[in-house]
C-alpha cells in the first residue's frame, strides 16, 4: 500500500491566560491508501486537535513536528499553499453537518463552490458536479434536491451532503471527525457503510475520529488510542480488541455494555478524571486512575508517577503493537 500521510512527533500548544495548554504532546502515526486509522479517546484526549493540525486549521496555536502528505511537508506552509492542499488533497467531514452547512445557500451551491474554487470551473460544471456527487452518496432525486437548503434534509441526509462536498474534489485522504454523532443507530450504519464503499472505490486513506469503539471495530484497520494528548496504545484493530495492552484501553473496552450482562448490571466506568493539559504529569498521565499502578510495588508505583513511559513495541515486529505503559497487560496466548 502507498503511504499517504506521515505524522511524526506532532505537538500542538495553545497559550491561555492560565498558561500553556499542551493539547497534543508528541503524536506519531501513518495512514496508507485504502486503509482506515481510528483515533480513539475520551473527550479532551486530543483527537480533534490532531485532525485540525493535519488540516492546518489551528490559527494562533504553536504546531511543531512533521506532517507529510505524499512526502510533502505541510508544517510551516503558508495559508496560500495550505489552501491548495486543504479540501483538494485532504478533506474533512465534521461531526455537526447542520452547523457546518450554510443555511442561506442551497446544498448544490455549496458543493459547486467547493469544486469551482479548486478546479476553476464554471457554474454549469459546478452544478453538474454537485448533482453527480449527491447521486454518488445516495441522495434520491439529486437533480431536484440540489436546489434545496440544509434545513430541508434529515440529519443523515445532511451528513451525506457533507460527504459529497468533501469528496467532490477527489481527495487522497479523508478525515472524519465523529461523523455519526447524534445519528440513530440505523443511520450510523448507513453512513459508515457509505464511507467504506467510497473508500474501496477510490482507494482513499481515512482517519476516523471517534470515542465509539463500536465504530472503530466496524471500520478501522489500525487504531491509535489517545489519552491526555499522548499516544497510549497503537495496534492493528483486530489485535487491539483481542489483546489490549494499556490499562486505559482495557478500561475503555470494559466500559462498553455487554449483551450477556444482566438487566441490573452496573456500567463499568473508569474512575477519576482526565488529566490537566495545563500541567501535564511528569510520569504516565493515566497513573492516577490506573488500578495496576495502585496495586504495584512501591518502586513500580513511583516509576509510573515520575517517569513518562515510551511508546514501546509489544510482541514481534510484525504485530505492529505499541503501548506507552510501564506495566502493560500481557493476555494469555498473545505474543
Amino acid at each position: 500500500m502507498a503511504l499517504l500521510l506521515e505524522v511524526e512527533d506532532l505537538k500542538v500548544a495553545f497559550d491561555t491566560p492560565r498558561g500553556t495548554v499542551r493539547a497534543v504532546d508528541g503524536i506519531s502515526f501513518a495512514v496508507e491508501a485504502g486503509r482506515t486509522l481510528g483515533l480513539v479517546g475520551e473527550s479532551g484526549s486530543g483527537k480533534s486537535v490532531t485532525s485540525l493540525a493535519v488540516m492546518g486549521l489551528h490559527h494562533g496555536a504553536t504546531v511543531t513536528g512533521s506532517i507529510r502528505l505524499h512526502g510533502q511537508e505541510l508544517t510551516g506552509l503558508g495559508e496560500r499553499e495550505l489552501g491548495a492542499v486543504r479540501g483538494r488533497r485532504i478533506a474533512m467531514i465534521f461531526q455537526d453537518p447542520l452547523s457546518s452547512l450554510h443555511p442561506f445557500y442551497t446544498v448544490g451551491e455549496q458543493i459547486a463552490e467547493h469544486y469551482r474554487v479548486h478546479f476553476r470551473a464554471g457554474r454549469k460544471a459546478g452544478r453538474a458536479k454537485a448533482i453527480e456527487m449527491l447521486a454518488e452518496v445516495g441522495i434520491p432525486e439529486p437533480a431536484r434536491r440540489v436546489d434545496e437548503y440544509p434545513h430541508q434534509f434529515s440529519g443523515g441526509m445532511r451528513q451525506r451532503v457533507m460527504i459529497a462536498m468533501a469528496l467532490a474534489c477527489e481527495p487522497d485522504l479523508l478525515i472524519a471527525d465523529e461523523p455519526t454523532t447524534a445519528l440513530d443507530v440505523t443511520v450510523q450504519a448507513q453512513i459508515l457503510d457509505l464511507i467504506a464503499r467510497i473508500q474501496q472505490d477510490r482507494g482513499l486513506g481515512v482517519v476516523m475520529i471517534t470515542h465509539d469503539l463500536g465504530v472503530v471495530a466496524r471500520v478501522a484497520h489500525e487504531v491509535l488510542v489517545m489519552y491526555g494528548g499522548r499516544a497510549a496504545e497503537q495496534a492493528p484493530a483486530e489485535r487491539l480488541f483481542a489483546a489490549p495492552a494499556h490499562p486505559y484501553t482495557r478500561g475503555l473496552l470494559d466500559s462498553l455494555p455487554r449483551l450477556d450482562d444482566g438487566d441490573d448490571a452496573p456500567l463499568r466506568a473508569i474512575p477519576g478524571s482526565p488529566p490537566s493539559l495545563l500541567a501535564p504529569a511528569p510520569g504516565c498521565s493515566f497513573a492516577p486512575r490506573c488500578a495496576r499502578t495502585t496495586a504495584a510495588s512501591a518502586e513500580e508505583h513511583a516509576r509510573c508517577l515520575a517517569e513518562r513511559p515510551p511508546l514501546d513495541r509489544l510482541g514481534p515486529p510484525t504485530a505492529g503493537h505499541l503501548a506507552a505503559c510501564h506495566l502493560p497487560l500481557v493476555p494469555e496466548g498473545i505474543v
